[in-house]
């Protein structure tokens, strides 16, 4: 009974100590929407530039703003047709949280594989924290990829380990670089854009997904309009950039996508600190799944993910809590070998502590995301009715079996649900 456990165990360890690290390892505990889907998976990497964007960095108080094109870098993961002798598998190189050591991160997508052209399919954009990159949640492309969506991950420029730049810059161009990237990925699903993704990828259907400022971005994007307190802060863009994505601003409350049905929100940063208030949570209408960790030090809880999910009265959303995780509840893959002997940590900023939990396993946390996210996604960007069960479940996991969940695997886990109330 034990033997496919400790052959797995042994199989990371393997990797582990050959300086490798695995994204697509679902193991025997995981939930069973974590398992990986019908289809192979191809990625590409591509880049798009949004002309004008106003420059934050180089946009001084009082004076005229600066402007510039904004390049992003987009790792798309999809579902291919592989050709006779092509095998599952391939390697990302990338840098670790310091910005300097490189690592190498292994997955199931073939590089350029051609895609599958039988069907068009739902689109997934995820965004990263800061400082973070496009292959932070890249166990979560994969393995929607391989359910039947086009996932979109986004480096996030002046905010990923190798050019992070001032805050300021992450705060204003989040949401507006998750817009920008929807509407590239709309252009280029149309049929005669030239792109291997035209007749692909579906931009009407759109989910989010955000990791920490990532969730920030997410929460604004969707309607979660800005509180004067964050247009005016002391690391707020300069000349109230962050007016146009303010709850104040008529012109931000129509400008909320319509393409966009749904998000997911990781550990979303900002509400402790007044990015929003409950008027500007009454925007966000549209289902949401927020993820936690109830021990949060980065985002917090309480007066973080939690208060966003109880401001959003206006939308059907849930509350998923990794209880005593912190603020990488979910999100991160797993650390890699390389920063496995930081002396620094237990601090956020170390290399490991980017990556890791003190109490949770990462494959574990990874594996429970992919099970919600494809529950969610199924729902509500393909109208997959029968995945609302693996949503409808008694709040406490130790209180009973979740549907998908193994007897005993729910341990540690709280899922809260909130109806729209009156507006």
């Amino acid at each position: 009974m034990r033997r496919p456990v400790l052959c797995w165990l042994l199989l990371a360890a393997t990797a582990t100590l050959a300086g490798q690290t695995r994204i697509d390892v679902v193991t025997p505990a995981a939930p069973e929407l974590a398992a990986f889907g019908t289809y192979d998976i191809g990625v590409r990497t591509i880049e798009a530039t949004d002309r004008n964007r106003p420059d934050v960095l180089n946009t001084k108080a009082g004076g005229p703003i600066a402007r510039y094109d904004r390049t992003l870098t987009l790792e798309v993961w999809y579902p291919a047709a592989l050709s006779a002798g092509q095998k599952p598998g391939g390697e990302y190189r990338t840098l670790t949280r310091d910005g300097a050591a490189a690592t190498t991160i292994l997955g199931r997508a073939v590089r350029d594989a051609a895609p599958v052209r039988a069907a068009s399919f739902p689109v997934v954009i995820i965004s990263h924290g800061y400082p973070g990159n496009r292959y932070l949640l890249s166990h979560l492309g994969e393995n929607l990829a391989s359910k039947g969506f086009v996932t979109v991950s986004i480096d996030h420029r002046d905010s990923t380990y190798d050019d992070q730049k001032a805050f300021s810059s992450t705060l204003y161009n989040r949401s507006l670089d998750q817009l920008f990237v929807l509407r590239e990925i709309d252009r280029l699903g149309k049929a005669g854009s030239g792109s291997f993704l035209a007749g692909l990828a579906d931009a009407a259907r759109t989910g989010l997904v955000g990791y920490s400022m990532g969730g920030y971005g997410v929460v604004n994007t969707i309607g979660g309009g800005y509180s004067e307190a964050a247009v005016t802060g002391p690391t707020a863009p300069p000349n109230r950039l962050l007016a146009e994505r303010a709850a104040s601003n008529a012109a931000y409350r129509s400008s909320i996508d319509p393409r966009i049905k749904a998000a997911v929100a990781i550990a979303p940063w900002g509400m402790q600190g007044g990015a929003w208030d409950a008027e500007g949570l009454k925007g966000i209408t549209l289902p949401v799944l927020f993820v936690a960790g109830s021990v949060d030090e980065i985002a917090g809880y309480e007066k973080g993910p939690k208060a966003i999910y109880t401001g959003a009265v206006n939308a059907d959303r849930y509350l998923l809590t990794f209880i005593n995780a912190g603020h990488n509840a979910a999100a991160p893959y797993p650390a890699p070998p390389e920063v496995m002997t930081d002396p620094t940590y237990p601090r956020m900023t170390s290399p490991f502590g980017h990556y890791a939990d003190a109490v949770w396993d990462t494959t574990r946390m990874n594996n429970i995301l992919q099970h919600f996210a494809t529950a969610f996604f199924d729902l509500h960007l393909k109208g997959d009715r029968e995945k609302q069960a693996f949503l409808d479940l008694a709040p406490n996991g130790k209180d009973g079996t979740w549907k998908g969940f193994k007897r005993g695997t729910a341990v540690g886990l709280i899922l809260e649900h909130a109806t729209p109330g009156p507006r």
